[in-house]
Protein backbone atom coordinates (compact mmCIF):
# COMPACT_ATOMS: atom_id res chain seq x y z
CA UNK A 1 0.00 0.00 0.00
CA UNK A 2 2.86 2.07 0.74
CA UNK A 3 4.60 1.96 -2.27
CA UNK A 4 1.61 2.21 -4.36
CA UNK A 5 0.57 5.39 -2.55
CA UNK A 6 3.77 6.66 -3.31
CA UNK A 7 3.80 6.16 -6.96
CA UNK A 8 1.01 7.30 -7.47
CA UNK A 9 1.46 10.38 -5.25
CA UNK A 10 -1.54 9.77 -3.16
CA UNK A 11 -2.22 8.74 0.09
CA UNK A 12 -2.92 5.26 1.43
CA UNK A 13 -6.36 6.27 2.05
CA UNK A 14 -6.74 6.27 -1.19
CA UNK A 15 -5.18 2.99 -2.18
CA UNK A 16 -7.31 1.36 0.12
CA UNK A 17 -10.38 3.03 -0.91
CA UNK A 18 -9.64 2.34 -4.76
CA UNK A 19 -7.66 -1.41 -4.60
CA UNK A 20 -10.69 -2.41 -2.29
CA UNK A 21 -13.60 -1.02 -4.68
CA UNK A 22 -14.96 0.46 -1.53
CA UNK A 23 -18.36 2.11 -2.04
CA UNK A 24 -19.36 5.76 -1.99
CA UNK A 25 -15.81 6.90 -2.31
CA UNK A 26 -15.79 10.30 -4.95
CA UNK A 27 -12.35 9.49 -6.71
CA UNK A 28 -11.69 11.18 -9.94
CA UNK A 29 -11.57 8.47 -12.54
CA UNK A 30 -8.05 9.95 -13.61
CA UNK A 31 -6.90 9.54 -9.70
CA UNK A 32 -8.75 5.62 -9.92
CA UNK A 33 -6.53 5.12 -12.86
CA UNK A 34 -3.00 6.93 -11.57
CA UNK A 35 -3.49 4.66 -8.83
CA UNK A 36 -4.43 0.67 -10.36
CA UNK A 37 -1.31 1.91 -13.30
CA UNK A 38 0.85 2.33 -9.98
CA UNK A 39 -0.02 -1.06 -8.66
CA UNK A 40 0.11 -2.91 -11.82
CA UNK A 41 3.89 -1.49 -12.69
CA UNK A 42 4.48 -2.78 -8.96
CA UNK A 43 3.54 -6.02 -9.44
CA UNK A 44 0.27 -6.49 -7.61
CA UNK A 45 -2.95 -8.20 -8.75
CA UNK A 46 -5.93 -6.81 -9.07
CA UNK A 47 -8.93 -8.43 -7.85
CA UNK A 48 -11.31 -9.33 -10.08
CA UNK A 49 -14.19 -8.98 -8.37
CA UNK A 50 -17.84 -7.51 -8.72
CA UNK A 51 -18.11 -3.71 -6.93
CA UNK A 52 -18.96 -4.27 -3.61
CA UNK A 53 -22.64 -2.86 -1.88
CA UNK A 54 -22.88 -0.93 0.70
CA UNK A 55 -24.32 -2.87 3.39
CA UNK A 56 -25.54 0.04 5.17
CA UNK A 57 -25.40 3.95 6.27
CA UNK A 58 -21.62 4.59 5.61
CA UNK A 59 -20.16 5.01 9.29
CA UNK A 60 -20.02 8.86 9.79
CA UNK A 61 -17.24 10.83 11.88
CA UNK A 62 -17.85 13.33 14.11
CA UNK A 63 -16.29 16.59 14.63
CA UNK A 64 -16.40 17.71 18.64
CA UNK A 65 -15.71 21.21 19.01
CA UNK A 66 -15.36 23.49 22.18
CA UNK A 67 -16.58 26.55 20.65
CA UNK A 68 -17.62 27.56 16.97
CA UNK A 69 -19.44 31.01 17.79
CA UNK A 70 -16.93 33.36 18.62
CA UNK A 71 -14.12 33.41 15.72
CA UNK A 72 -14.90 31.17 12.66
CA UNK A 73 -12.03 29.04 13.19
CA UNK A 74 -14.12 25.83 13.87
CA UNK A 75 -16.35 26.38 11.61
CA UNK A 76 -13.87 26.55 8.64
CA UNK A 77 -11.82 23.96 10.29
CA UNK A 78 -15.11 22.11 10.32
CA UNK A 79 -15.43 22.78 6.57
CA UNK A 80 -12.23 21.13 5.15
CA UNK A 81 -12.98 18.08 7.35
CA UNK A 82 -16.17 18.09 5.60
CA UNK A 83 -14.93 18.67 2.18
CA UNK A 84 -12.23 16.05 2.58
CA UNK A 85 -14.03 12.70 4.46
CA UNK A 86 -16.90 13.87 1.21
CA UNK A 87 -14.02 12.56 -1.23
CA UNK A 88 -13.69 9.39 0.59
CA UNK A 89 -17.84 8.58 1.16
CA UNK A 90 -17.72 9.89 4.67
CA UNK A 91 -20.22 12.22 6.07
CA UNK A 92 -18.89 14.62 9.14
CA UNK A 93 -21.46 15.60 11.91
CA UNK A 94 -21.04 18.39 14.08
CA UNK A 95 -21.40 18.45 17.67
CA UNK A 96 -20.14 21.34 20.14
CA UNK A 97 -19.34 20.51 23.35
CA UNK A 98 -17.91 22.60 27.00
CA UNK A 99 -16.55 19.99 29.09
CA UNK A 100 -15.95 16.14 29.70
CA UNK A 101 -19.55 15.56 30.84
CA UNK A 102 -20.65 17.09 27.55
CA UNK A 103 -18.99 14.91 25.58
CA UNK A 104 -19.92 11.28 27.10
CA UNK A 105 -23.73 13.13 26.74
CA UNK A 106 -22.96 13.66 22.85
CA UNK A 107 -21.23 10.75 22.36
CA UNK A 108 -24.47 8.34 24.16
CA UNK A 109 -26.71 10.28 21.82
CA UNK A 110 -25.33 9.16 18.45
CA UNK A 111 -24.42 5.35 20.26
CA UNK A 112 -27.21 3.94 17.50
CA UNK A 113 -24.94 5.41 14.32
CA UNK A 114 -21.64 4.04 13.19
CA UNK A 115 -19.14 6.61 14.26
CA UNK A 116 -15.89 5.73 12.10
CA UNK A 117 -13.70 8.11 14.61
CA UNK A 118 -13.59 11.64 16.14
CA UNK A 119 -12.29 15.01 14.86
CA UNK A 120 -11.69 16.64 18.45
CA UNK A 121 -11.45 20.70 17.81
CA UNK A 122 -10.23 23.66 20.16
CA UNK A 123 -10.68 27.27 19.23
CA UNK A 124 -7.21 28.09 20.77
CA UNK A 125 -4.82 25.76 20.55
CA UNK A 126 -3.78 24.15 23.78
CA UNK A 127 -3.27 20.93 25.98
CA UNK A 128 -6.18 18.90 25.98
CA UNK A 129 -6.94 15.25 27.64
CA UNK A 130 -9.94 13.63 26.27
CA UNK A 131 -12.25 12.15 27.96
CA UNK A 132 -12.52 8.06 28.33
CA UNK A 133 -15.83 8.66 26.41
CA UNK A 134 -13.68 10.33 23.06
CA UNK A 135 -10.76 7.94 23.57
CA UNK A 136 -12.94 4.65 22.64
CA UNK A 137 -13.00 5.91 19.52
CA UNK A 138 -10.36 6.61 16.55
CA UNK A 139 -9.33 10.36 17.66
CA UNK A 140 -7.51 13.09 15.64
CA UNK A 141 -7.18 16.42 17.58
CA UNK A 142 -7.36 19.63 15.79
CA UNK A 143 -5.77 22.99 16.78
CA UNK A 144 -5.04 20.72 20.37
CA UNK A 145 -2.49 17.92 21.41
CA UNK A 146 -2.12 15.75 24.99
CA UNK A 147 0.44 15.45 27.40
CA UNK A 148 1.36 12.18 26.27
CA UNK A 149 1.06 12.20 22.87
CA UNK A 150 -1.27 9.23 22.73
CA UNK A 151 -3.53 11.19 19.62
CA UNK A 152 -2.21 12.24 16.12
CA UNK A 153 -2.63 16.32 16.48
CA UNK A 154 -2.83 18.99 13.65
CA UNK A 155 -1.87 22.90 15.09
CA UNK A 156 -0.71 25.62 13.15
CA UNK A 157 2.36 26.63 12.53
CA UNK A 158 2.92 30.24 14.84
CA UNK A 159 6.29 30.21 15.36
CA UNK A 160 7.41 29.55 12.09
CA UNK A 161 4.21 32.43 10.86
CA UNK A 162 5.48 34.85 13.52
CA UNK A 163 9.16 34.82 12.62
CA UNK A 164 7.89 34.84 8.57
CA UNK A 165 6.06 38.28 9.38
CA UNK A 166 9.17 39.67 11.11
CA UNK A 167 11.72 39.24 9.00
CA UNK A 168 8.97 40.19 6.26
CA UNK A 169 9.33 43.59 7.90
CA UNK A 170 13.01 43.45 7.95
CA UNK A 171 13.22 42.51 4.32
CA UNK A 172 11.71 45.87 3.81
CA UNK A 173 13.64 47.29 5.40
CA UNK A 174 12.30 48.20 9.07
CA UNK A 175 14.74 47.92 11.90
CA UNK A 176 12.19 48.84 15.02
CA UNK A 177 9.62 46.21 14.70
CA UNK A 178 7.19 46.25 17.58
CA UNK A 179 4.89 43.40 18.48
CA UNK A 180 1.33 43.92 19.91
CA UNK A 181 1.09 40.17 20.75
CA UNK A 182 -2.04 38.19 22.21
CA UNK A 183 -3.03 36.94 25.92
CA UNK A 184 -0.21 35.47 27.95
CA UNK A 185 -0.17 32.47 28.81
CA UNK A 186 -1.66 31.29 25.40
CA UNK A 187 0.18 28.78 23.19
CA UNK A 188 -0.22 30.79 19.78
CA UNK A 189 1.25 34.45 21.99
CA UNK A 190 3.99 32.26 22.87
CA UNK A 191 4.66 30.78 19.81
CA UNK A 192 4.23 34.13 17.63
CA UNK A 193 6.51 36.12 20.20
CA UNK A 194 9.37 32.93 19.69
CA UNK A 195 9.44 33.59 15.84
CA UNK A 196 9.46 37.51 16.29
CA UNK A 197 12.45 36.79 18.26
CA UNK A 198 14.12 34.36 16.05
CA UNK A 199 13.68 36.50 13.54
CA UNK A 200 15.15 39.73 15.64
CA UNK A 201 18.02 37.36 16.44
CA UNK A 202 19.08 35.43 12.99
CA UNK A 203 18.96 39.63 11.57
CA UNK A 204 21.45 40.81 14.07
CA UNK A 205 18.76 42.80 15.70
CA UNK A 206 18.41 43.05 19.80
CA UNK A 207 15.79 42.28 21.01
CA UNK A 208 14.33 45.42 23.35
CA UNK A 209 11.58 44.54 25.91
CA UNK A 210 10.43 47.76 25.67
CA UNK A 211 8.13 47.31 22.08
CA UNK A 212 6.62 44.15 23.03
CA UNK A 213 3.35 44.50 24.55
CA UNK A 214 0.18 42.18 25.86
CA UNK A 215 -2.67 42.21 24.15
CA UNK A 216 -5.88 40.49 23.94
CA UNK A 217 -6.94 40.12 20.48
CA UNK A 218 -9.35 42.79 20.40
CA UNK A 219 -9.49 45.93 18.51
CA UNK A 220 -9.50 48.30 21.55
CA UNK A 221 -6.20 46.52 22.80
CA UNK A 222 -4.38 47.21 19.20
CA UNK A 223 -5.49 50.96 19.30
CA UNK A 224 -4.35 51.65 23.41
CA UNK A 225 -0.93 49.88 22.89
CA UNK A 226 0.02 51.46 19.63
CA UNK A 227 -0.85 54.88 21.21
CA UNK A 228 1.91 53.87 23.99
CA UNK A 229 4.11 52.65 21.31
CA UNK A 230 3.99 55.93 19.72
CA UNK A 231 5.35 58.06 22.90
CA UNK A 232 8.34 55.63 22.51
CA UNK A 233 11.38 57.49 21.85
CA UNK A 234 12.70 56.49 18.94
CA UNK A 235 9.23 54.88 18.45
CA UNK A 236 8.66 52.06 15.87
CA UNK A 237 8.76 52.10 12.25
CA UNK A 238 7.15 48.61 11.87
CA UNK A 239 4.07 46.97 14.41
CA UNK A 240 3.31 43.09 14.11
CA UNK A 241 -0.20 42.62 15.46
CA UNK A 242 -0.65 39.19 17.13
CA UNK A 243 -4.01 39.00 15.47
CA UNK A 244 -6.33 41.12 12.51
CA UNK A 245 -8.43 42.86 14.92
CA UNK A 246 -5.73 44.34 17.39
CA UNK A 247 -4.17 45.57 13.59
CA UNK A 248 -7.88 47.18 12.73
CA UNK A 249 -7.70 49.05 16.39
CA UNK A 250 -3.53 49.98 15.28
CA UNK A 251 -4.60 51.76 12.15
CA UNK A 252 -7.23 53.61 14.21
CA UNK A 253 -4.79 55.14 16.54
CA UNK A 254 -2.26 55.86 13.61
CA UNK A 255 -4.78 57.53 11.54
CA UNK A 256 -5.60 59.69 14.42
CA UNK A 257 -1.77 60.51 14.57
CA UNK A 258 -1.87 61.45 10.91
CA UNK A 259 1.14 58.58 10.37
CA UNK A 260 1.07 57.27 7.26
CA UNK A 261 1.03 53.27 6.55
CA UNK A 262 3.21 51.92 5.49
CA UNK A 263 5.61 55.04 4.85
CA UNK A 264 6.28 56.16 8.21
CA UNK A 265 4.91 52.72 10.04
CA UNK A 266 4.18 49.10 8.68
CA UNK A 267 1.91 46.91 9.91
CA UNK A 268 1.36 42.87 9.72
CA UNK A 269 -1.43 41.48 11.07
CA UNK A 270 -1.83 37.34 11.68
CA UNK A 271 -4.81 35.19 10.64
CA UNK A 272 -6.15 36.44 7.12
CA UNK A 273 -9.27 37.49 8.21
CA UNK A 274 -12.37 38.96 5.98
CA UNK A 275 -11.09 42.20 7.48
CA UNK A 276 -7.64 42.23 6.32
CA UNK A 277 -8.32 43.04 2.60
CA UNK A 278 -11.23 45.51 3.06
CA UNK A 279 -8.53 47.76 5.51
CA UNK A 280 -7.02 51.38 4.36
CA UNK A 281 -4.36 50.26 3.20
CA UNK A 282 -5.30 46.68 3.07
CA UNK A 283 -3.24 44.86 5.68
CA UNK A 284 -0.61 42.25 4.85
CA UNK A 285 -0.72 39.62 7.49
CA UNK A 286 -0.55 35.78 7.95
CA UNK A 287 -3.07 32.65 7.25
CA UNK A 288 -4.17 30.95 9.74
CA UNK A 289 -4.81 27.59 8.11
CA UNK A 290 -7.86 26.32 9.94
CA UNK A 291 -9.43 25.12 6.71
CA UNK A 292 -6.29 23.12 5.47
CA UNK A 293 -5.85 21.77 9.17
CA UNK A 294 -9.54 20.23 8.93
CA UNK A 295 -8.63 18.68 5.67
CA UNK A 296 -5.16 17.21 7.18
CA UNK A 297 -7.53 15.97 10.38
CA UNK A 298 -9.76 14.30 7.99
CA UNK A 299 -7.37 12.06 5.76
CA UNK A 300 -5.20 11.33 9.13
CA UNK A 301 -8.76 9.62 10.97
CA UNK A 302 -9.47 8.00 7.02
CA UNK A 303 -6.25 6.51 6.88
CA UNK A 304 -6.48 5.07 10.71
CA UNK A 305 -10.11 3.73 9.50
CA UNK A 306 -7.95 1.97 6.80
CA UNK A 307 -5.46 0.05 9.45
CA UNK A 308 -3.00 2.90 8.59
CA UNK A 309 -0.82 5.77 10.03
CA UNK A 310 -1.63 4.87 13.45
CA UNK A 311 1.33 5.80 15.15
CA UNK A 312 0.56 9.11 16.68
CA UNK A 313 2.60 12.04 14.81
CA UNK A 314 2.22 15.77 15.45
CA UNK A 315 1.90 17.85 11.99
CA UNK A 316 2.26 22.02 12.24
CA UNK A 317 0.53 23.32 9.13
CA UNK A 318 1.97 26.15 7.35
CA UNK A 319 0.88 29.49 8.24
CA UNK A 320 1.57 31.40 4.87
CA UNK A 321 2.38 35.15 4.60
CA UNK A 322 -0.10 37.10 2.09
CA UNK A 323 1.28 40.67 1.05
CA UNK A 324 -0.21 43.21 1.00
CA UNK A 325 0.31 47.42 1.16
CA UNK A 326 0.21 48.30 4.69
CA UNK A 327 4.64 46.95 4.08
Amino acid sequence: MMEVASLAGVSQATVSLVLNGSPGAKLADATRERVKDAARKLGYRLPHRKPKKSPGPQPAILFLADEIASDPWMTMAYDGAQKKASEYGYTVLLAVTGNSEDEAAVLEQFEGMRIAGVIYGTILTRLVEPSAAVLKHRTVLLNAYDSRRRLHSIIPGDLLGGRAATQHLIDAGRRRIALINGQRGIDASRDRLKGYRQALASNDIPFDPKLVRWGNWEPLSGYEHTKELLKLSPRPDAIFCGNDPMAYGCYDALREARISIPDEIAVIGFDNRDLANSMHPPLTTVILPHYEMGEIAAEHLIEMIGGHNTRPTQTKVECTLVHRASV
